[in-house]
């Protein structure tokens, strides 16, 4: 019998910070140019996801004329954004570039219950935004009394402890998985469909047929009022409303759509697709959280003055808290 060979094998071409050997990996010791360009392109989207959270944060907090229910929704919205960019980012940043791409130990599992928790958080609270606006734009009169405190709150909780559950929901059915390999893989399949039905596709139609439902109420308000005010002001009315509903919903479904129907298509029929795919689609998705301060709070005039105020260090100098935001 021949001796037998063992032939290594390096995929430097597959990893910018990583040379692979075998089934092994080790950093390499002088950085390639695209590593480094990666860590600071991904800090930079970290450390804008923070500052523009902490800023809506702050604001809600601090100034009192934004002491509201539907404020409170945008602050537990910045909260799970945040949470993003502290926690979900640097994590991903280290391990979505380094050994999570060719294992999956437990630390890679626990990066992957805080992506999938709070990023299921943050895609449920934009469901209660929603829902918040829709009450206010299509049931004015009634507003006030269906959209409270006490509901506000309960919407906050039912988001936070669904995420929670959803995430441990799946990590149970992935170690039940582990014990009994491909006899509950088709168990853990379901659990994986039930997920992506329950944290995305399910959310989406809501927020679809909501927007929608928003914005026929929207136009049939400014045709209503052309007898008042001039065409001009009311076509303009009616041309920005478009542009808000088209905002808010466009930017949601580019940032997170190609991932999850990567998901689901990988799912279905086991494809193939280069990890350099996988990766950017991820980080895709998690980039709405970086967006969500720029369209639902510097999309309001109260909140471009608070960040003002907060910025130029202002709020340092006196209290501004009873301050008229304009």
């Amino acid at each position: 019998m021949a001796p037998e060979v063992t032939v290594e094998h390096t995929y430097n071409d597959l990893h910018p910070c990583y040379e692979i050997h075998n089934v092994s990996y080790r950093r390499t010791s002088t950085p390639s140019t695209v590593c480094v360009l990666l860590y600071v392109f991904l800090s930079s989207l970290s450390a804008l996801t923070i500052c523009g959270n902490l800023l809506v944060i702050i604001s809600i907090i601090y100034f009192k004329q934004l002491h509201t229910p539907t404020n409170s929704l945008i602050l537990s919205l910045a909260v799970a954004d945040l949470l993003v960019g502290l926690v979900v980012f640097p994590f991903s940043m280290e391990f979505s570039i380094s050994s999570c791409l060719f294992s999956e130990d437990l630390f890679c599992k626990i990066r992957e219950s805080f992506d999938l928790t709070l990023c299921t958080a943050s895609i449920l609270n934009l469901c209660c935004i929603s829902i918040d606006r829709y009450y206010a734009v299509c049931h004015p009169l009634t507003y006030r009394t269906k959209i409270n405190v006490h509901v506000v709150v309960i919407m906050i909780l039912v988001s936070w402890s669904f995420s929670l559950l959803l995430t441990i929901g799946l990590a149970m059915a992935g170690f039940q998985q582990d014990k009994c390999q491909e006899e509950c893989s088709i168990d853990l399949q379901l659990a994986i469909i039930l997920g992506l039905l329950c944290s995305f596709y399910l959310p989406v139609i809501l927020m679809l047929c909501i927007y929608l439902k928003i914005f026929l109420v929207a136009q049939r308000q400014v045709r209503s009022i052309q007898g008042t005010k001039s065409g001009a002001t009311a076509s303009k009315m009616e041309r920005k409303a478009t542009k808000t509903l088209a905002t808010v919903m466009g930017v949601f479904l580019m940032c997170w759509t190609p991932f999850f129907f990567y998901f689901s298509f990988q799912l279905l029929n086991h494809v193939s697709v280069p990890v350099a795919v996988i990766e950017s689609l991820s980080w895709l998705a998690r980039s709405n959280s970086m967006l969500n301060p720029f369209i639902y709070a510097f999309f309001y005039s109260w909140f471009r003055s608070a960040f003002k105020m907060i910025i130029s260090r202002k709020i340092f100098q006196g209290d501004f808290s009873d301050s008229k935001l304009l």
